[in-house]
């Protein structure tokens, strides 16, 4: 009797050791898919104003007119963070696990994806902003009438990352719970 009750309480130590230990790796993964989307996100905003600004300060020196105009690709290329924020708020709430405290691998795993996804799409989309904003706004100082083509080029760059951010929220409400677990 006192062997059994000892062996009770060592399976139900393992179990629960074991389950804390599935429980940090998926955290892991979870709280990987915040910082994907956020930092990734921000690189490309980051590079896409850093980019864009130094062809409107290039510019701004024979065309000083012009600079308002040419802070267009400065702005898109912002908009890239604030979609890397939206991901990491809305998987930060989805962390946490169902009612009876578990989260799931395939949460972890989901909510990884859907931060690279919209991190990478938004980093892709950065590069671009950055390359088109820095040639488009230099070209446009010499001849205006580049600044449409220049205008529908960047706004195709940004929806890489809109796409991204759609795609992340779906793959984001890909959360198992105990009920649809069993």
């Amino acid at each position: 009797s006192t062997q059994s009750t000892w062996d009770l309480y060592q399976r139900m130590i393992f179990e629960i050791a074991t389950i804390d230990e599935q429980d940090n790796t998926n955290y892991f993964f979870g709280f990987l898919g915040i910082a994907c989307a956020v930092v990734f996100a921000n690189l490309g905003s980051a590079y896409g104003s850093a980019k864009s600004g130094v062809g409107i300060t290039s510019m701004g020196v024979l065309r000083p007119d012009l600079i308002i105009k040419s802070v267009v690709p400065v702005v898109m290329a912002g908009i890239l963070g604030i979609y890397g924020l939206i991901i990491g708020v809305i998987l930060n709430q989805k962390i946490g696990g169902t009612a009876a405290g578990y989260y799931y691998p395939k949460n972890g795993f989901s909510h990884l994806s859907s931060g690279l996804c919209c991190g990478l799409s938004s980093l892709a989309a950065g590069l671009a902003i950055g390359v088109v904003g820095d040639a488009g706004v230099r070209a446009n100082a010499q001849q205006e009438q580049v600044f449409v083509g220049m205008l529908l080029t960047l706004i195709f760059a940004e929806a890489l990352a809109l796409y991204g951010l759609i795609v992340a929220i779906i793959i984001s409400q890909q959360s198992l719970t105990q009920s649809n677990y069993l």
